[in-house]
């Protein structure tokens, strides 16, 4: 697991405890823009299969679509994320978290559209509905404190609370209340009610 201690603020939005892999799939901000939420997700490629270099390789647009039957169905998908944590708790980084991500789409959160543009978007390698594991949730409570430390952070919500109805991740297994403990944040910091799964 990649420990990541409070620090001086991240030098052009990159976080030096991260292991870096630039994304074309990014563009500038509006100006002016309070980055303010972080959007939790979840992702596996092939969907439950993990340790692999395919989400590298989908955001990097390298991914081979003709591997495997599912690719098929995201062929010629462009997306990235700022960081992806991995299942060992290992951080990478694909975009400044200056710079808009492509990762939440169609999006609103608190009545303001257009989450990309004020959010830092945060993949957990998993399966939604699924548990994800104890090095993950403490990489994603030190990375959060840290952000914080650089961005006006002020809510976290998963990607199935910005966009209702079209996705469902990072899912029911998402402990939301131990994230909440490691954090020490209030609860008005996340969507709704917390509860544990």
């Amino acid at each position: 697991m990649t420990d990541i201690a409070p620090a001086s603020p991240w030098p052009q939005g990159w976080c030096p405890q991260a292991r870096h892999i630039a994304s074309p799939n990014f563009g500038p901000r509006p100006p002016g823009t309070a980055i303010n939420l972080a959007v939790i997700h979840s992702i596996s490629l092939p969907p439950g299969i993990y340790g692999g270099d395919e989400i590298e390789r989908l955001f990097t647009n390298r991914l081979d679509w003709s591997t495997h039957p599912y690719f098929e169905q995201i062929r010629g998908a462009e997306v990235s994320a700022h960081f992806v944590i991995r299942r060992d708790g290992e951080l990478l980084q694909f975009v400044s978290a200056d710079d808009r991500a492509w990762h939440a789409g169609l999006s609103s959160w608190q009545g303001r559209d257009n989450c990309n543009d004020y959010a830092i978007g945060i993949e957990l390698e998993g399966l939604e509905d699924e548990p994800f594991e104890p090095a993950q949730y403490m990489a994603l409570a030190s990375l959060l404190k840290q952000a914080r430390m650089t961005y006006p952070l002020d809510h976290i919500a998963g990607h199935e609370h910005v966009a209702p109805g079209r996705k469902r991740d990072p899912g029911k297994a998402f402990d939301w209340a131990g994230l909440q403990a490691l954090l020490g944040w209030p609860s008005s910091c996340f969507p709704g009610a917390i509860t544990s799964p």
